[in-house]
């Protein structure tokens, strides 16, 4: 099945309750440290042990000293990885005005995957993370989709619904921040999706 996001987009009704979520421009008093959490520490976090190379049944495809790429156990898409700093970060509600060029290096390492992968149509890809608490890891990770086109159908409203942030969007909050150099939000939409005839 092919999928057109926007014919998909103005196929679909939403049942909306929104959520207002705190990002904050600067760390908060209550944040003693960014990388931590209650729900996944770090000696027990799979991601982390993936980064350390302690889990044998994944294949690292790429890394350097920062980041490790390997491909998602459950793909949305023929082409699925997964971009993750080695340094656990909790999700990209962590992230603050200093931690741009850490989006933009894991968005070039999955770019660079894919070229590797010969996927040719750079266009048609998606970069994304997911927000809580809609992450199935609490280890901050980069979801690269290629073709986008070609979503499988079971992954659509997961990779397009309102819990998944765009690269691109991530990049443009935080910016926006650091030049206002003051705390945000972000209004993030829970969605009960109707599908109308899919698009083959």
């Amino acid at each position: 099945m092919a999928y057109n996001q926007r014919e998909f987009e103005g196929s679909v009704s939403f049942v909306l309750t929104l959520v207002s979520v705190r990002m904050a421009g600067e760390k908060r008093a209550s944040d003693d440290k960014q990388d931590s959490s209650e729900d996944c520490r770090e000696e027990t976090c799979i991601f982390c042990k993936i980064a350390n190379r302690d889990d044998p049944s994944t294949e690292i495809l790429a890394e350097d000293e920062d980041l490790v790429c390997f491909q998602d156990i459950d793909p949305g898409a023929p082409h699925h990885y997964l971009v993750i700093p080695k340094k656990h970060i909790h999700s990209c509600f962590s992230l603050q005005k200093d931690d741009i060029n850490l989006v933009k290096k894991m968005a070039d390492m999955g770019r660079e995957i894919l070229k590797a992968k010969n996927v040719t149509n750079l266009e048609d890809i998606s970069l994304g993370f997911h927000v809580p608490p809609y992450i199935t890891v609490p280890h901050l990770h980069l979801h690269i989709l290629a073709p986008f086109s070609q979503l499988f159908r079971r992954s659509i409203r997961k990779y397009t619904c309102f819990w998944y942030l765009t690269e691109e969007k991530l990049l443009q909050e935080l910016t926006e921040n650091k030049k206002e150099k003051k705390k945000w939000h972000v209004t993030v939409a829970y969605c009960r999706v109707y599908l109308c005839e899919p698009y083959y």
